[in-house]
């Protein structure tokens, strides 16, 4: 009678512990694949970071240029009072803005194509330079201004910080061209992935507006492009970096 007993109630746990303790299944999540920065863009040295979600570049900065300027404040370390002559034999007469950190995000398509539309470029950031200063077109605000009425503002470096405190370059970056590479290296990139080259060709010829499209470009190969690419360069006449407008499509950009 007692073993019968003992049967049973092993038998009622056992159904109990069928009911109760069933496991669920764990699903692991899937970790998200990996994928490689581009070399070309692993020049970029000032930004904080770069990334690929194989759709487009990302780049962070804080827009802070890593050479002397006249527009940091006293106290730091790379102020340099400037009283020279700056782009285009103007004498230095100094904006009254003061360059204040940014926390910039560039996206800009891992493969650009050609854009039939050709979007105009708008006031503000619309590349971003190896150093992780913001390029901008060649007019001034409001309202696409002549340039040149800003250009005696340029700093040592030929940069200036706008309202808010935006340090950027209109026109060729002067410590990338004479100190980071050469007047023919790679300068950086604008908002729809296209390559920005110096104001020489790699042979030493110096690049002139009859050269290029009217979107400030023109298709070879270069040093970081073996198999040739559309890329802008700088030129000494206006307009500078862009003409007429993106060669592809643009990314985005916020500050």
């Amino acid at each position: 009678m007692l073993n019968r007993i003992i049967i049973a109630v092993c038998c009622a746990l056992i159904v109990s512990c069928s009911k109760t303790d069933s496991v669920t299944p764990i699903t692991p999540t899937p970790t998200p694949a990996t994928v490689e920065v581009p070399a070309v863009y692993k020049k970029m040295y000032g930004a904080t970071s770069v990334t690929n979600d194989g759709t487009y570049i990302t780049i962070k900065t804080k827009g802070l240029p890593d050479h002397k300027s006249a527009y940091y404040a006293t106290t730091n370390a790379l102020y340099q009072a400037f009283s020279g002559t700056t782009y285009g034999g103007l004498n230095f007469a100094k904006n009254p803005n003061s360059i204040v950190e940014q926390s910039g995000t560039f996206k800009i398509p891992v493969n650009p194509k050609l854009d039939p539309n050709h979007r105009a470029t708008p006031l503000g950031a619309i590349g971003v330079a190896l150093n992780g200063i913001p390029f901008f077109n060649q007019y001034a605000g409001p309202n696409n201004q002549e340039l040149k009425g800003e250009m005696g503002g340029f700093d040592q470096f030929y940069g200036h910080p706008q309202q808010t405190g935006v340090y950027h370059y209109h026109v060729e970056p002067l410590h990338l061209t004479t100190v980071k590479s050469t007047k023919s290296g790679l300068m950086g990139f604008l908002l729809d992935g296209f390559p920005i080259y110096g104001p020489l060709e790699e042979t030493g010829a110096a690049v002139t507006n009859a050269d290029l499209d009217i979107y400030h470009g023109h298709t070879h190969v270069t040093v970081d492009y073996p198999n040739g690419i559309y890329h802008y360069h700088f030129t000494t006449e206006a307009p500078y970096l862009n003409g007429n407008g993106y060669y592809g499509t643009p990314g985005t950009v916020s500050q």
